[in-house]
């Protein structure tokens, strides 16, 4: 009898463990499905180089979101970036959207730097936009011009 009760302990224990590894495995990878969403936000980038579907965004230094997906536009042959923004943070329509570079590694992200107008609903776009800096082109540019 005690024997089948440390052994049905254990097995609890195991599952739990296997359900919290799971968890947070699920809840790291950013995999949707937990969290509460957000609405989703459009802006034109002349130029995304490097970013990457699942970026963060930032507004003056706090994670509120992720990029959704990054496509091209055919008519205007730039990108098209959707963001997801956490539901509790308002973006204005006057904001700008910049991709900028993190640390030595250069992962890309979006800032939005706030301004004070009117906030945006779920499929609104962000007007002003600053595509990502290419170090390549500035280099060519400093070393070609003379």
């Amino acid at each position: 009898m005690k024997k089948m009760s440390v052994e049905f302990i254990v097995g609890l224990f195991l599952i739990s463990g296997f359900a919290a590894l799971t968890y947070l495995s699920v809840v790291i990878s950013g995999v949707s499905g937990f969290g509460d969403g957000g609405y989703r936000l459009m802006a034109k980038f002349e130029n995304t180089s490097g970013l990457k579907r699942g970026a963060i965004i930032e507004i003056a230094g706090v994670k509120v979101g992720s990029v959704v997906s990054i496509q091209l536009d055919n008519e205007t042959q730039e990108s098209l970036v959707w963001l997801e923004v956490d539901t509790d943070v308002e973006v204005q329509d006057d904001a700008v959207a910049s991709i900028r570079t993190a640390g030595i590694i250069g992962d890309k992200y979006i800032k939005i730097s706030t301004g004070g107008g009117d906030p945006l609903n779920d499929g609104d776009e962000i007007i002003e936009t600053e595509p990502a800096i290419s170090i390549e082109e500035l280099i060519s540019k400093y070393i070609f011009s003379s």
